[in-house]
């Protein structure tokens, strides 16, 4: 039996009608030798600094930079639910292989990699990589399955992003919120585009009409 683990609760029911997974359970749907599961978007995500030292729970100057020597991941509080269902169908004796659904680009190959790393599902896992979830496409998707270790390049890619963005945004923000006493958050992405926003805003606000010419014939 192939224990199928889609990205979002919608993609996993089309996934399911096309292989004929009818039967709904708790967290899943089974059927026709095959068990369609899915994620609520990210099921495991990198430990807070707390995680490595308690002396950390205390934000201080002195602190920084905190770099883990070995990154941990924990469960997140709000999906842990789903994500025993799905622990407990990666160990289940039925299941002989599994097929990551996730969706098909950096982020949806993380979802899928730290949930079977976590649940340390050593199982044969393929990959299905589809554009649309179409049945036309699901079809096309499963004809042509790959190998999951062909996407390891894909994954150790999103995770240096992760990390990296861990790495910014713990310390950037810790740094600046002890530096000035103030609430202050910092990150990759969220700060240039800050930037961005605040340099655009300035220049509507200096802004002075001038006086401009055209041709007329």
């Amino acid at each position: 039996m192939q224990l199928v683990i889609a990205e979002k609760p919608s993609v996993a029911q089309s996934i399911a009608g096309v292989l004929g997974a009818t039967e709904r359970k708790d967290g899943y749907m089974e059927g026709n030798d095959y068990i369609v599961s899915w994620c609520v978007g990210h099921l495991i995500e990198l430990a807070q600094p707390e995680s490595y030292d308690e002396a950390l729970q205390k934000w201080t100057y002195e602190s920084l930079p905190i770099i883990p020597d070995t990154w941990q991941h924990e469960v997140k509080s709000d999906t842990k639910a789903q994500y025993k269902v799905l622990y407990q169908l990666m160990h289940d004796n039925r299941v002989d292989s599994v097929v990551c659904a996730t969706d098909a680009g950096r982020e949806g190959e993380l979802v899928a990699r730290w949930i079977l790393d976590k649940s340390g599902c050593h199982k044969p896992i393929r990959r299905l990589w589809i554009s649309s979830v179409t049945d036309k496409a699901i079809k096309e998707g499963f004809a042509h399955l790959k190998d999951g270790r062909a996407y390891n390049d894909l994954y150790h890619a999103a995770r240096s992003r992760a990390e990296a963005d861990w790495l910014v945004g713990i310390n950037a923000t810790r740094a600046l919120t002890c530096k000035y006493n103030a609430q202050l958050s910092c990150g990759r992405v969220q700060t240039p585009t800050l930037a961005m926003i605040a340099h655009r805003e300035q220049q509507i606000r200096s802004f002075k009409p001038e006086d401009y010419y055209g041709l007329r014939c």
